[in-house]
């Protein structure tokens, strides 16, 4: 159970109940994590909110983005944000068994993705400037610079969303990973 009581989304009022409107609107019902946030700091939800347009506006394929925010939140242990970018992932194409291998680890069997797990994987894993041949590997396969960029964002807001809800336990409202 969530450790921030927050009340139900009919109640939000102000600036909460704005951002909640915005994102039923786009996405059907308010996920739990966004709940808590909004509730607490709809600000700070707007600021998610509007980083995530951005990164849905980049150059970055739907499924790179997944495949990013799946293997953060694995990497960080956050079962809420897990389970989360594994539907969406499948909302992109991204196949049950890739979805898998992405969590644990295992080559997919698509060059380039790889090549973006395991730069993802250094960045998650490793403290200071990352070496020129795990740089030199992701622009092999193809990323641009920019893409480093959106690259970053997407960690960058995976790891806020994650930490959020390992501070919360954040009740699950997508199917749990098995």
């Amino acid at each position: 159970m969530s450790r921030i009581t927050v009340p139900p989304v009919a109640q939000a009022t102000g600036a909460t109940a704005e951002v909640y409107a915005q994102i039923k609107k786009a996405a059907g019902s308010v996920p739990n994590l966004f709940v808590a946030i909004g509730a607490l700091a709809p600000e700070s939800l707007k600021a998610v909110l509007n980083a995530e347009g951005v990164l849905a506006a980049s150059t970055l394929s739907k499924q790179d983005v997944e495949t990013v925010k799946l293997l953060v939140s694995t990497l960080t242990g956050c079962d809420y944000c897990e389970a989360a970018h594994t539907v969406l992932g499948k909302m992109t194409g991204l196949s049950p068994e890739t979805l898998r291998q992405i969590r644990k680890g295992e080559p997919t069997g698509d060059a380039k993705r790889d090549a973006l797990i395991a730069f993802v994987r250094t960045i998650q894993q490793t403290s200071g400037t990352i070496s020129n041949e795990a740089f030199a590997a992701i622009r092999a396969v193809g990323y641009s610079e920019a893409q480093l960029v959106d690259i970053s964002l997407a960690v960058a807001l995976t790891i806020f969303t994650n930490t959020f809800n390992r501070i919360n336990d954040t009740d699950l409202d997508f199917p749990p990973v098995k």
